[in-house]
């Protein structure tokens, strides 16, 4: 039995859980947050109109996130921003009335959160440190390790270039397609970039995490 006096010295216990549960977690909320409101948007503007795919998307985030407060799962900081940006463009559209100004959103929303990944690299919390926790049980200790606290700089920089590639192709796709080819050009584009960004993520997070001993079965 340990000594009360050395209870407070004692490094915090480190959930380790495997690889797989973190890739299972990262795709399901990129399928529920990203590429679901996407598809989900295509599908209702081929079949209805813009009104129908506005109301299709709004209401499979408003779902997701009653669902998971409901059965008091923790909802992903992804799911939440795609809820308030789609709430955002949809609420502009309709005081305005042009859709068009519903597809420039994207651009200039995604410049806007590379602008803050981009500004939160100065601070002591980069972007990724502060969501990390949606996919990985972090604790002060681990958050404060070196190797740590250069893979979030490092993912909180990549994120921002890809946030302002998605940008820069946005803007070029409204001026160069029709709608129906804008809008499943961007559903393609930005399922793409989230896969690719999820996959360096992974592939350098986990390559940090076994140099750390932060993965069940790497405790050697």
């Amino acid at each position: 039995m340990s000594h009360p006096a050395y209870a407070e010295t004692e490094p915090e216990t480190v959930a380790r859980p495997r690889l797989a549960a973190i890739v299972r977690r990262l795709a399901c909320t990129l399928l529920i947050s990203t590429i679901a409101p996407s598809v989900l948007f295509y599908v209702c503007l081929t079949v209805g109109d813009i009104r129908i795919a506005l109301a299709g998307a709004l209401a499979w985030c408003y779902g997701a996130l009653a669902w998971r407060l409901a059965t008091r799962r923790r909802c992903p900081a992804l799911l939440w921003l795609t809820a308030l940006g789609l709430t955002a463009k949809t609420t502009l559209t309709v005081a305005t009335g042009s859709t068009f100004v519903y597809f420039l959103q994207p651009a200039v929303t995604q410049t806007l959160v590379a602008l803050l990944f981009l500004v939160s690299l100065c601070g002591a919390r980069p972007v990724v440190a502060r969501v990390a926790a949606d996919f990985y049980p972090m604790t002060a200790e681990v958050a404060g390790r070196p190797r740590i606290q250069r893979l979030f700089w490092h993912l909180t920089l990549m994120w921002a270039l890809l946030c302002l590639g998605q940008a820069a192709l946005t803007m070029w796709l409204l001026e160069t397609a029709s709608l129906h080819t804008f809008v499943a050009a961007r559903m393609i584009a930005t399922t793409s970039f989230a896969v690719v960004g999820a996959s360096v993520t992974v592939m350098f997070a986990a390559r940090i995490a076994r140099s750390e001993r932060l993965l069940a079965g790497n405790l050697a």
